[in-house]
């Protein structure tokens, strides 16, 4: 049974993610299938825009996509399946294919979307959020890196923003989306589905007019309050050279905010953590497609981590998985276990390409 439907109607290619059991996290399936769906419709005349909805286990809308599907890293790392870098070739080649995407592309991101959820609607033309949106790269609690291009969208945020989030993995609810640059309009959730319905509903304008008539609707100002977490000193403290100097000013900063930040990041892979600092650093230079090669090689590296004797079950992310999703007991034995025990022999192999430049597995991306 597919996890994804898709239709035309009207001009308009239809995609719904149907996998709500999981939160439609993606598997390697899905991703052929989406793959397979937006490049038919890429070369489709008779579709002009493509619309990206999730589903639930009430229906549709209410959860987008929860991500990669983690617990198949775990499984297939353990077992040295390549499908597990057949999954990652085949996702980061999707990204870079929906960056590039000449039809106007619509997200709606209601419910949760994080990882490869954020993956599939960052590179959207209108990017729809609700109040029930829950958008987040939370991948440094599970010993990864915010991937699917994140170092190029995160690292396009406003000021340091974007160092914030890789690290933190903070939640972005709502309209916090829009403040951070990663969503374009915020909407009622009830009013999903009559916006959806819109798009293919007045069938005398064609479907790039009902494009526009949707993103002038949802683009309308919204009153958003700067939620929190978005204290003044972000910009300052994440802009920081390391993780150390960073770790060193929240330690030195009185209030609320500096110590849960602190403290957060603290229970965050800490040999990660430097590497999704030089990620989202190195990625503000880099074009898509680069960013998403660079990331290809990180990737690899995370579960074969060989500079450091580590693959398998004493990989990073085996372990960060399987203290979040696994034995759920919360209490990943982080390798080293101290931020300040990292040094940088540690983090610039994860950069280094295992493959030459002829067989590296996203060479043709541009």
């Amino acid at each position: 049974m597919s996890q994804i439907q898709s239709e035309v109607v009207a001009g308009v290619g239809r995609i719904t993610l149907d996998r709500p059991e999981a939160l439609n996290a993606l598997s390697l399936q899905m991703v052929i299938d989406l793959t397979a769906v937006f490049t038919d419709w890429r070369d489709n005349p008779s579709v002009e825009v493509v619309a990206i909805r999730g589903s639930n286990k009430r229906g549709v809308f209410g959860a987008f996509c929860a991500g990669g599907d983690i617990r198949f890293f775990h499984d297939a790392a353990i077992a040295e399946d390549p499908a597990l870098e057949d999954f990652f070739t085949a996702e980061y080649s999707l990204n870079n294919l929906l960056y590039s995407y000449p039809k106007p592309y619509i997200a709606f991101m209601d419910g949760v979307i994080m990882g490869g959820g954020m993956g599939l609607a960052q590179g959207a033309d209108l990017r729809i959020v609700s109040e029930r949106t829950k958008m987040a790269m939370p991948e440094t609690n599970i010993g990864l890196f915010p991937d699917v291009g994140g170092g190029f969208f995160l690292s396009r945020t406003p000021g340091h923003l974007g160092e914030y989030l890789a690290l933190t993995g903070q939640m972005l609810v709502g309209g916090d989306a829009l403040s951070a640059g990663l969503a374009d309009g915020l909407v009622a959730s009830d009013s999903m589905p009559e916006l959806w319905t819109s798009l293919t509903a007045n069938t005398q304008l064609s479907a790039i007019e009902r494009f526009e008539q949707l993103a002038d609707l949802v683009s309308l100002p919204s009153p958003v309050t700067a939620p929190q977490w978005q204290d003044p000193q972000i910009d300052s403290i994440f802009a920081l050279p390391t993780v150390m100097d960073m770790i060193n000013a929240l330690e030195q900063t009185d209030g609320d905010w500096a110590a849960q930040t602190l403290a957060g990041l603290r229970q965050r892979s800490p040999l990660m953590l430097h590497v999704s600092l030089e990620q989202i650093r190195r990625g503000r230079q880099l074009t898509m497609a680069e960013d998403l090669r660079m990331e290809r090689n990180i990737v690899h590296h995370c579960f074969n981590t060989e500079h450091l004797g580590r693959s398998g079950t004493s990989s990073e992310t085996v372990e960060g998985i399987r203290a979040l999703a696994v034995d759920k007991d919360h209490a990943p034995n982080w390798n080293p276990a101290r931020i300040e025990d990292i040094t940088n022999d540690m983090i610039e192999p994860f950069f280094a390409s295992p493959w030459s430049e002829e067989q590296h597995p996203l060479k043709d991306l541009d």
